[in-house]
């Protein structure tokens, strides 16, 4: 057996000679790693994270008292709560003993060290660890908080969650409302996922992302020199979703001659290459997404009102960020857990100020502002976790650090002034409204911070 192999075991005592003869009688079961003070303990968890560690109480600064050991226990149990520890301790201090099992250790253990005994007591956390592990992996498979990859506790999200399942098992067009960032995207991908279809494509285009001369080719397909460039006979995303799914993202953004042709695919199931004769059945199923009010667009002519009501068969309307309560720090603790693993870096969590930051932030952008906060912060932090600098984001109590009364005030009025714009998507109305203030008092304040009023 490898020692890469081998469990790591860290044994955490001031008294050299034990250390010397715990390893070698352990060297063959276990990859040993050791530390004589609490601030060694503490670098080899961060660096190693072992599953198990024996701790003597009785650690320098003071090694005649319990204190440094105790706090040793807090430390590794706070930043690594499912750590087995195994205090180590003399026959007459089972007091401490029993109140260091109290705070959380594993199991106690007397001196002097009987090796055979030690062994047993060993293999036995070292299987309950594994137990807990096994466990903890599938939980976090199957909880209610996770749904085809996404996250979501809060009832706004459990709703969507029920409404795909419900949608999944229908063959009807299904339109997707939400800001942009939402997970409109993931959304359409689980409906796949828990249909009929899902053994055949998921095909994506991104109507809005496509320059209009090329985007009637992309969706249709074209015929070998019905254009300039056609060089080829190419099929469209729409052929290629025959049997699964094909996904219309932002189509707001689709142009009106292309809608009248999406139209008659939705309404017949047939489509036809640009420069072709012949009519194609095609089955599949679609989606689409917006992030655009398709009433507003429809009142300016710029979308269909037969092709809104064929796409919004089923309508699933997916909340901000800033309305998930109590998202917000779930997504942001599985984002940091994915991309720390992704970069090699052991961050331990975030910092009180950073978890008290992203709380209090709206997040305009919604899960993907925070995923791209948290990669950022992830791949800059050089301690062992996310501060708010590293976030890119103030902390509450430093907002307003060094600021006059006045320009404290004017600072929070600007800021929820930008808000109120982004949430109302620049409706003057709304954003008034949703600040409690008059469309005149609106301007005024606009007009105050030079936001202009276009």
């Amino acid at each position: 057996m490898t020692i890469e192999t081998k469990p790591k075991l860290l044994i955490v005592d001031d008294d050299e000679d034990l250390l010397t003869q715990m390893k070698w009688a352990l060297l063959g079961d276990y990859n040993v790693l050791l530390a004589g003070d609490r601030q060694g303990a503490l670098d080899i968890m961060y660096n190693e994270q072992p599953a198990v560690v024996t701790l003597d109480l009785g650690l320098p600064p003071h090694p005649a008292g319990v204190e440094e050991g105790f706090a040793a226990l807090s430390d590794i149990l706070t930043d690594y709560p499912r750590t087995k520890i195994i205090i180590i301790t003399g026959r007459g201090e089972k007091e401490h003993a029993l109140k260091a099992v109290g705070q959380g250790a594993y199991d106690f253990f007397y001196k002097p060290v009987d090796i055979d005994v030690l062994k047993m007591l060993l293999r036995r956390a070292f299987y309950v660890s594994q137990l807990e592990h096994e466990h903890y992996e599938l939980q976090n498979r199957i909880s209610g908080d996770s749904f085809e990859g996404m996250l979501g506790s809060s009832p706004q999200m459990q709703d969507v969650f029920t409404m795909i399942r419900k949608v999944a098992t229908s063959d009807a067009p299904i339109l997707i409302e939400g800001e942009s960032g939402t997970g409109k995207e993931l959304v359409a991908h689980a409906i796949h996922q828990l249909s009929s279809r899902n053994k055949g494509p998921f095909v994506v285009i991104n109507c809005g992302a496509i320059p209009e001369n090329l985007i009637e080719s992309e969706l249709f397909g074209h015929e070998k020199g019905s254009f300039t460039g056609a060089h080829t006979q190419r099929k469209g995303r729409v052929e290629l979703a025959d049997g699964g799914t094909l996904f219309l993202d932002e189509i707001g953004d689709l142009p009106l001659a292309l809608q009248v042709k999406l139209l008659r695919f939705l309404q017949e199931k047939v489509t036809e290459r640009i420069g072709g004769r012949k009519e194609m059945e095609v089955d599949a199923r679609v989606v689409a997404a917006t992030n655009r009010n398709l009433n507003e667009a429809m009142q300016a002519g710029t979308f269909r009102e037969d092709l809104y009501f064929r796409l919004g068969v089923i309508t699933v309307s997916l909340p901000p960020l800033r309305e998930r309560k109590g998202d917000v720090l779930l997504l942001a603790k599985a984002f940091l857990k994915h991309y720390s693993e992704e970069n090699h870096k052991k961050l331990t969590g975030f910092t009180n100020p950073a978890l008290q930051a992203i709380e209090d932030y709206d997040w305009p952008g919604n899960v993907r502002e925070l995923e791209n906060r948290i990669k950022r912060a992830v791949i800059m932090a050089d301690g062992k976790k996310i501060s708010p600098a590293d976030l890119e984001m103030k902390s509450p109590k430093s907002r307003y650090s060094g600021l006059s009364l006045k320009e404290a005030r004017e600072s929070l009025e600007k800021e929820m002034i930008l808000k109120a714009l982004l949430q109302s998507k620049g409706n003057i109305t709304k954003a008034a409204t949703s600040l409690g203030v008059s469309r005149p008092t609106f301007y005024d304040l606009m007009e105050k911070f030079e936001m202009g009023n276009e």
